[in-house]
């Protein structure tokens, strides 16, 4: 019994030392990305502000800032854009300035809870910072490089952690605000990352008495996780199988569902990573090692998917913007959309260069996407 009350003791102990730190800003935060959804995760949603000891920056290939309220979120957007890790910048969680990561000494697997992920990782601009914390919450010292190998061997499992305490318990609460307290027309095709719908339900007050950032960070993932695609479920989206890999680049197509196209044939498809792939296939499917059975001449169909309702549409039907500020699996990307007016509103938003129709795509224009 006595034993029983000194584990219980420490544990308490633990617990209580792990609440004594706190990841949110003590001061004005510093926020590096631009417009009113600088205060929220592009990836996730949650609260810079609120996550600020564990914020981490970036800068993409066209120079765009962006603020993730983790290392975990920063992981998960290397998948989507090709961003220098040696650029990437972290939060010291003692001054709270923004220091470069790659100089930073991180403490991995410390008492205090991790940011979207089992294992926390904060970092320090001193040394000595970093092991006075490891004095009082435990945890190592680890560089960023080896920090940033934890966050991307864990993401599988840490996904699926959060996944599953957001259909537990944030999905219902969001649902249930949502059908309570927000404007049912909301437009989610308005918005191209969560951090903009939020800003949007903010600014706009779409959603009434919001008591605290966790009901909007609930709403919001409902919202952007779930009624987004709940029509799209229903009708024709594109279905890759988990063994299908791009002819052109070998990446497997499933990992990146709102980039996926296919080419159709009498008794087969092929499916790839995003409309640039799969057109360089269209035009020389033999540079690829293909078969005569891949011709044009034997093509039934070709389908793409609508940037903004992630439904597949008709390829030869498409609207295509080019040279835009959006990034797909593999860099630059013709970006299909199922009607003109979303193709224009997509071009102003993000700088895109022009528009054009299936008929206008070139050969050669297609490799100048990857220069």
């Amino acid at each position: 019994m006595k034993l029983f009350i000194l584990s219980l003791l420490v544990l308490l102990s633990i617990s209580l030392n792990a609440q004594s730190f706190t990841k949110k800003a003590t001061s004005t935060p510093t926020l590096t990305q631009e417009g009113k959804n600088k205060h929220w995760c592009p990836v996730c949603g949650m609260s810079i502000k609120m996550f600020y000891k564990t914020s981490h920056t970036s800068k993409l290939p066209n120079k765009t800032n962006r603020q993730y309220c983790s290392m975990r979120c920063l992981a998960v957007d290397i998948k989507k854009y090709k961003i220098n890790l040696d650029e990437v910048k972290v939060v010291d969680s003692k001054s709270e300035k923004i220091i470069l990561a790659k100089d930073a000494y991180y403490v991995v697997d410390s008492i205090v809870p991790g940011t979207m992920a089992k294992v926390s990782k904060l970092a320090f601009a001193k040394k000595s910072d970093a092991l006075k914390f490891i004095e009082e919450y435990e945890g190592k010292l680890a560089t960023f490089d080896e920090a940033f190998k934890m966050a991307q061997d864990s993401l599988k499992s840490d996904i699926a952690m959060v996944t599953m305490k957001k259909k537990k318990k944030i999905y219902p609460m969001g649902k249930k605000i949502f059908d309570k307290k927000c404007d049912k027309t909301i437009n989610l095709n308005d918005y191209l990352e969560i951090n903009d719908l939020k800003a949007s339900i903010k600014e706009k007050n779409l959603c009434k008495e919001l008591k605290n950032e966790k009901q909007f960070q609930a709403v919001a993932l409902y919202l952007w996780e779930v009624k987004r695609f709940g029509d799209a479920k229903d009708k024709d989206i594109i279905k890759v199988e988990k063994n299908e890999k791009c002819p052109v680049c070998g990446m497997f197509i499933y990992k990146y569902p709102r980039w996926a196209a296919q080419i159709f044939y009498k008794d087969s498809h092929l499916s790839f990573d995003g409309v640039k792939d799969m057109m360089k296939f269209y035009f020389n499917p033999e540079k690829w090692g293909e078969d005569k059975n891949h011709t044009k001449k034997q093509i039934s169909k070709m389908v793409v998917t609508d940037y903004y309702s992630q439904k597949a549409i008709d390829s030869k039907s498409a609207f295509y913007v080019i040279g835009s500020d959006v990034y797909g699996p593999m860099g630059h990307e013709l970006i299909p959309f199922d009607n003109l007016e979303s193709a224009k509103r997509f071009k102003i938003d993000h700088k895109g260069k022009k528009i054009i129709k299936f008929k206008d795509i070139v050969e050669k224009e297609l490799y100048k996407l990857d220069e």
